[in-house]
């Protein structure tokens, strides 16, 4: 496997080579790629595209970079992860644009904000732009770190409110209102390093209403279903020029029943979502999901792993092609070092598994539009690990697997980018067929 991962690699990499050729040609006569490819990623059907052409997704997570960059004597962590993120091909980063009443918060109580912490974001923007990395926000968490739902509950009562449940961020009018005030606030900032106003920067890739969202106490989705269609609109009225998803694990609701099969264990299907029916919601523009069988069926590591990922991933991307007609995210995946029978080489293998699932979809011109790995880190960041952390500079296989993985998409982007109608037939590229192939050497 490692010697012919090796030959794979050097091919995909003169293939690449060729490829940029062809582009500084076309520049020499008189195209700026520069100036055409900065431009806002958009939806067309069940793809993303740029300028028209697709734009298949190999990205990563790294949650806390506006927490580093407050500080100047971490702020250059931020700087080192779109680097070496950069270094193997990865376009498109997630990371929070919240941090509600915490330690280094952005938000400080409703509507109140740390001037310093917001520069900190700026920050983090503006270094994605310079490495060419597009990011989702994620605007508020369902869980209590970096504040949360509970931290709007906390804020409720201390207003005056009388609210028993942390589920009354979704149905509670203030609450409602001070996470609109959250997004207004964040989507008019204006770069204080760019001069570029949040919602018209093509460095965001989509806003993300919530990461993770559950409302356990409403097992028929109801309640997060109001409240995801109330949002969505409301982020759209205020900026109809990015993308909008909802940060959805995945699980299937009531909607669905027949598709509650797939799920990772039945109280999945009691948390208040409904993968389906949250995503036909208006303003919704692709589906995400996330991949984590180490949390959800058993944190020992096994073969059933690698069983339950094929057939959730393969799920959703039937679902997003037959029910939903948009792109679907595989927005988190990953598994823990802190798993019993963890070792790397079964990293590599889950990474492997869900490439391989991407390049299914990739091929079809299907709606399978890519992954984000949880989570990438620079050396020296190991106090904010959580066990998921890749280091690109020293996991040398899996940097290898991942830029091998960005390669290849790169390609197809980039042949469909050679003005081929949509569909652009690959029959003549004998390379390229082979370096999409995909068998259990991926």
């Amino acid at each position: 496997m490692k010697d012919r991962l090796g030959f794979r690699f050097v091919l995909c990499s003169a293939v690449f080579m060729i490829l940029t050729q062809h582009r500084a040609l076309a520049n020499s006569h008189g195209v700026n790629s520069e100036e055409e490819e900065w431009e806002m990623v958009q939806r067309k059907g069940q793809q993303f595209t740029l300028n028209g052409q697709p734009f298949y997704v190999n990205g990563f997570n790294t949650y806390w970079m506006m927490t580093l960059a407050a500080d100047n004597s971490t702020r250059g962590k931020v700087t080192d992860v779109f680097q070496q993120a950069s270094a193997v091909g990865l376009t498109v980063g997630r990371t929070w644009a919240f941090n509600d009443g915490q330690w280094r918060a952005l938000q400080k109580s409703p509507s109140v904000y740390d001037e310093d912490v917001f520069k900190a974001l700026d920050f983090v923007v503006s270094e994605a732009r310079k490495y060419k990395i597009r990011l989702i926000l994620s605007l508020v968490n369902n869980w209590n770190d970096y504040g949360g739902k509970a931290q709007y509950v906390k804020w409720g009562n201390a207003s005056g409110l009388n609210l028993t449940s942390d589920d009354d961020f979704f149905t509670n009018p203030t609450l409602r209102d001070f996470y609109k005030s959250h997004v207004r606030t964040v989507l008019n900032r204006v770069n204080t390093f760019t001069n570029i106003t949040y919602k018209n920067d093509p460095t965001i890739f989509a806003w993300e209403l919530m990461n993770e969202p559950r409302c356990p106490s409403d097992p028929s989705g109801d309640k997060l279903q109001s409240w995801i269609q109330e949002m969505a609109v409301f982020v759209k009225s205020l900026d109809a020029k990015h993308m909008v998803e909802i940060g959805l694990e995945g699980f299937y609701g009531p909607s669905a029943p027949a598709r509650t099969k797939f799920n990772p264990n039945p109280y999945a299907a009691q948390v208040g979502t409904d993968f389906i029916r949250n995503n036909q919601a208006l303003g919704v523009d692709f589906a995400s999901v996330h991949v984590y069988p180490d949390a959800w069926i058993s944190p020992a590591v096994s073969d059933t792993f690698l069983e339950f990922t094929n057939s959730w991933m393969q799920a959703h991307v039937e679902d997003a092609e037959m029910y939903l007609g948009m792109p679907v995210l595989f927005t988190e995946f990953g598994v823990s070092a802190h798993d019993p029978g963890f070792n790397t080489s079964f990293r590599d293998m889950m990474l492997n598994t869900v490439y391989k699932m991407s390049l299914n979809s990739t091929r079809k011109g299907g709606a399978g539009a890519g992954s984000l790995v949880w989570q990438v880190f620079p050396q020296g960041a190991e106090f904010m690990d959580d066990g998921y952390a890749v280091y690109l500079t020293r996991a040398h296989t899996a940097s290898k697997i991942i830029s091998l993985q960005s390669k290849r998409l790169a390609i197809f982007n980039s042949l469909c980018g050679w003005r081929c109608k949509w569909g652009c037939k690959k029959k003549n590229h004998t390379a390229l067929d082979a370096l999409l192939s995909h068998d259990d050497e991926l």
